[in-house]
């Protein structure tokens, strides 16, 4: 029996011909935990992000989570999220994921983003390379606007013009988001929109 990723109590699970198939969502979470994440598919757009979808509020029980699997390195927890996160893509969209910077990612030991589309089982490109080390989290709301751009492209990354997916783990103010897509449009992109798993709403 396999136990919940977060409160490591036992699993139930009854099996359906839904999973025969492997057409069910794979169960990691206990119906306790499971019950205290919030969808909330807020869909935004402006004038740099041509749409925008957070599939979760940032509630206690999401906080709770991205603490446990980003900064306490407790990756199995992308399962969590993985079947969510693969249903918000289709199979032709080209994916970026927003870089770490090398010593962040030196630091953490995994990439957030990148481990939670291999979750999802999504392909992805790297395009852009994160030029800052500076941490988003530790910055106000004032400090993230006036930033200057965090990104620039890989050497040798060729820009299509396509529509590109960009993903995030947290939309905050969307400063760091609108910053690799303006690296992506001016690069030729058609199109830039992004997936993130939270909404924050920064005060």
């Amino acid at each position: 029996m396999k136990p919940c990723l977060l409160c490591m109590k036992s699993l139930t699970e009854v099996p359906s011909w839904q999973s025969f198939f492997g057409l069910e969502k794979k169960k990691t979470l206990c119906d306790s935990c499971s019950n205290r994440f919030k969808r909330a598919d807020i869909k935004e757009e402006d004038a740099v992000l041509d749409a925008v979808h957070s599939l979760y509020e940032y509630d206690d029980a999401m906080r709770d989570w991205l603490h446990q699997y980003k900064f306490l390195q407790d990756i199995a927890l992308a399962e969590v999220v993985a079947h969510d996160l693969r249903s918000a893509f289709s199979r032709e969209d080209v994916i970026v994921p927003v870089p770490m910077h090398p010593e962040r990612a030196k630091i953490r030991t995994f990439s957030h983003v990148e481990a939670l589309l291999a979750a999802a089982n999504r392909p992805y490109v790297q395009l852009l390379r994160k030029t800052n080390p500076g941490v988003m989290g530790e910055k106000s709301r004032q400090e993230r606007l006036e930033m200057e751009n965090l990104f620039a492209l890989l050497p040798g990354a060729k820009v299509e013009p396509i529509t590109y997916r960009l993903v995030d783990d947290i939309y905050t103010t969307g400063t760091t988001l609108r910053q690799a897509a303006a690296v992506l449009k001016q690069a030729g992109a058609a199109r830039v929109e992004v997936v993130t798993l939270i909404r924050s709403v920064q005060k």
